[in-house]
């Protein structure tokens, strides 16, 4: 068990010090502080890798929330400092969420877990997208790369996940809302990142995918 938190610390770090350096590289930067990145990668992954040694939690499903969490918190300091997520993060996101349900899919309950996360995909990424036409100041494109991407993984969760994560990053976006205007905010005067309020929910959902949802892991 130790050893297999100690690699998780270690991967989590360079994954998380990787990110933060493609956040500074990329062709619109973003430079987050590289030692935050690491720290918080290293302990949701280690977070992650408790989760499955300690519960319920198949071991197919280690390569989900390990795709989230890979750039969960890179994509979090990004949006709270400069209101954006970039190109550099989200759009890799794709293939790599991608990527971590079909091994799921293929390790775990078969193919019904990987058509449910692409139709999520679509359903998220599409109402997104739909907010962003009407109310741009309210959700940025950045938001919808993102939400097909996590949308995926939600789908793969339970059809129950699509509806609480939207809920909840719902709430955290009005609460940083909240704490804007009564801290008078100068960078989100035109708006709150809703980016972190997404992560944050997908996170609780595949790392705790039991936690009240009715997960049906098994189709």
């Amino acid at each position: 068990m130790y050893w297999g938190l100690i690699v998780a610390v270690v991967a989590g770090g360079l994954t998380g010090w990787a990110a933060s350096w493609a956040l500074r590289r990329g062709p619109r930067p973003a430079a987050v502080p590289a030692h935050w990145c690491a720290a918080g990668t290293a302990a949701l992954w280690a977070l992650v890798v408790w989760r499955l040694l300690t519960s319920g939690v198949p071991g197919w499903w280690l390569p989900v929330p390990l795709a989230v969490t890979a750039v969960a918190v890179p994509l979090v300091l990004a949006d709270v400092r400069y209101r954006r997520l970039p190109d550099v993060l989200t759009l890799p996101a794709w293939p790599l969420t991608g990527a971590a349900v079909t091994v799921a899919a293929v390790a775990g309950p078969g193919v019904g877990l990987a058509w449910r996360a692409a139709l999520a995909a679509a359903l998220f990424a599409g109402a997104h997208a739909l907010v962003h036409a009407v109310a741009p100041a309210s959700l940025g494109a950045g938001d919808v790369k993102l939400a097909g991407s996590l949308g995926g993984v939600l789908g793969a969760t339970g059809w129950p996940a699509v509806v609480v994560a939207a809920c909840t990053a719902a709430v955290v976006t009005a609460v940083l809302a909240l704490a804007a205007a009564l801290l008078r905010v100068r960078r989100w005067r035109d708006g709150v990142p809703h980016g972190p309020g997404l992560l944050l929910a997908t996170c609780l959902v595949v790392v705790f995918p039991g936690a009240g949802l009715e997960v049906n892991m098994g189709s």
